[in-house]
C-alpha cells in the first residue's frame, strides 16, 4: 500500500521530537474523542449485499452453512461479519499511522496453543485479513466484540463497559510501555504472567472439556489413522462431490503440498520430506470461512506412522484491501497471509507457507498452508464472567499492542493516545454504537431467511 508522506518521513527519521511532534499534530486532527464515532446508517454500505458479494467463488453447497452459522445470534453474525465491519471503519476518522494490522482482531481469533517445549502461548490465531491498515481498525473491531460478548454472556451495562475499557486501556498502556522498549525488547515480550493465568485457568480448566486437538478430525479405521467423515464439517477427499474428479482430488491436493514446498527453506523442506500425504478432508472453519476450501490433510512419516497435521486454507484479497487503498498482494494472497502472520504472530509456525493450484473450482485458488497444532482453543467463545471476559480483555489488548508496536511506530502512536482515558472511553462508545448496529444487521439477516431472499442450512 501507497505510504503517506507523514508515513514515509516517520520511516526515515529516527528522532524522537519528530515522531511525537507528528503524533500531536495528528491528535489535533483527529481528537481522541472523535474515535466514537461510528457510521450513520445513511452512510453504511447494506451488510446482506457485501456478505453476498463474497459468495462468488465459494463453494456453493456450503453458502447456506455460512448464513445458517452466522443467524444463530449476534455474537455469530458479528464473527463472520468482517468484510462489512471494515467498511465500517473505512468510515471512520484515521490518524495516517500504520501497522502491519490483524484484519479481523475480534475475540474468536485469539486462542492458546503449546509452542516447543511444551510452553503455553497465547497469540492471534487467524490471519486470513492481515493487511498493513491503521492501527484504530484493529482496537475498534477488538473493543465492539468485548461489548458484543458481553451482552451475549447476559453481562449487565456496567460490566460490559468495564471489560470494554480493559481492552482499550491495556492497549494504550502496553503501547506507552513499548515505546520506552528496543526494537528486539519488543519483539520478545512475553505477556503478563498473572493475567495470562487467569485466561489459562479459565480455557483449560477443570471446567472445560480436554482439547482434542487435531485428533477431533481422525478416527481408527481398518487398523490406522484416518481422517474421519463427520459431514458437512469433515468430508473426507474420497467422498466428495464437486470441486473437479473426486478420483484426482488427493492427487491435485498432493500437487499443492509440492508447490507449498518449494516456499520453505532447506531444512524445514528436509522435515517435511519425512512425511507422506496419508488423507485428506474438507473442514469448514469460522461463520465467516464456510465455503471458502479449506483441507485437513494428514501425514504420517515414513517407516513409523508418526502424523502430522496441515491445514491447507483457502486465500483471497483481504476485506482490508479497497478501504486501504492497498493494491494486490505481491506474490498472492497466501503469501500475503503468510508475511503477515511472520510479521505479528509472537511464536513462529515452522511449517507455514503458500502455494498457487489449479484444479479447483474451475479455476487457480492460493492456498496458505500451517501446521495444525493444538490449538486449545481457537475460535471458541466460552461463557465468561464479567471478571474473566475483563481478564481477556486486558490479554487480547496488551497482544494487539505488540503486534503493532513490532511493525509500526510504537512511540507516535503512544504519543497520539496519551497519558489519559479519553482514547478508552471514546472506544467504549464505538463499541456501543458498534454492538447495537450488529444486533440490526443480525435481525436483518435473519429477516432474509424467513423471506426466502438468503438461503441458510443449520450446521455445528
Amino acid at each position: 500500500m501507497p505510504l503517506t508522506e507523514q508515513q514515509t518521513s516517520a520511516r526515515k527519521s529516527p528522532d524522537p521530537d519528530a515522531r511525537i511532534a507528528r503524533a500531536r499534530a495528528a491528535r489535533t486532527a483527529v481528537p481522541l474523542a472523535g474515535h466514537a464515532e461510528f457510521p450513520s446508517p445513511v452512510r453504511r454500505a447494506d451488510p446482506l449485499t457485501l456478505l453476498a458479494r463474497q459468495d462468488a467463488g465459494r463453494v456453493p453447497e456450503l453458502r447456506p452453512l455460512r448464513y445458517g452459522r452466522m443467524a444463530v445470534s449476534p455474537l455469530a453474525y458479528f464473527r463472520g461479519a468482517a468484510l462489512p465491519a471494515a467498511a465500517d471503519l473505512a468510515l471512520t476518522p484515521r490518524t495516517g499511522f500504520t501497522v502491519q494490522a490483524c484484519g479481523d482482531a475480534q475475540l474468536a481469533n485469539f486462542g492458546l496453543s503449546t509452542a516447543q517445549g511444551r510452553r503455553l502461548v497465547f497469540d492471534f490465531a487467524d490471519f486470513d485479513e492481515t493487511l498493513p491498515a491503521p492501527w484504530e481498525w484493529d482496537v475498534k473491531r477488538l473493543a465492539a466484540s468485548f461489548e458484543v460478548a458481553g451482552r451475549e454472556f447476559g453481562h449487565p451495562p456496567a460490566m460490559r463497559r468495564r471489560a470494554v475499557l480493559a481492552a482499550a486501556e491495556s492497549y494504550r498502556q502496553a503501547m506507552h510501555d513499548f515505546a520506552r522498549r528496543t526494537t528486539l525488547d519488543i519483539f520478545f515480550a512475553p505477556a503478563d504472567a498473572r493475567t495470562l493465568r487467569v485466561v489459562a485457568a479459565h480455557r483449560l480448566g477443570p471446567a472445560r472439556r480436554p482439547a482434542p486437538g487435531p485428533h477431533r478430525f481422525t478416527e481408527i479405521r481398518d487398523g490406522r489413522l484416518c481422517l474421519a467423515a463427520r459431514g458437512p464439517l469433515v468430508v473426507p477427499a474420497g467422498r466428495l462431490a464437486g470441486d473437479g474428479d473426486p478420483a484426482t482430488l488427493t492427487d491435485r491436493l498432493d500437487a499443492v503440498l509440492a508447490k507449498y514446498r518449494r516456499t520453505l527453506g532447506p531444512a524445514r523442506r528436509a522435515l517435511l520430506d519425512r512425511y507422506r500425504l496419508a488423507d485428506a478432508a474438507r473442514t469448514v472453519s469460522g461463520p465467516g470461512d464456510a465455503g471458502t476450501r479449506c483441507w485437513v490433510v494428514l501425514l504420517v512419516r515414513t517407516g513409523t506412522g508418526d502424523p502430522l497435521f496441515l491445514q491447507l486454507k483457502e486465500a483471497g484479497p483481504s476485506v482490508l484491501q479497497e478501504y486501504t487503498g492497498a493494491a494486490a498482494a505481491k506474490g498472492g494472497p497466501g503469501r500475503r497471509v503468510v508475511a503477515g502472520q511472520r510479521r505479528i504472530q509472537a511464536t513462529g509456525d515452522v511449517f507455514l507457507g503458500w502455494a498457487r493450484a489449479a484444479g479447483f473450482g474451475g479455476g487457480a485458488r492460493e492456498f496458505h498452508v500451517r501446521r495444525l497444532r493444538d490449538g486449545r482453543d481457537a475460535g471458541e467463545v466460552p461463557a465468561m464472567t464479567p471478571e474473566v471476559l475483563r481478564a481477556h480483555a486486558r490479554l487480547y489488548g496488551w497482544t494487539v499492542a505488540r503486534a503493532h508496536a513490532r511493525t509500526g511506530d510504537a512511540l507516535a502512536i503512544a504519543a497520539y493516545l496519551g497519558s489519559g482515558p479519553a482514547f478508552a472511553e471514546a472506544i467504549r462508545e464505538f463499541a456501543v454504537s458498534c454492538a447495537d448496529q450488529n444486533e440490526r444487521d443480525h435481525a436483518a439477516l435473519r429477516q432474509a431467511i424467513r423471506l426466502g431472499h438468503v438461503a441458510a442450512a443449520a450446521g455445528a
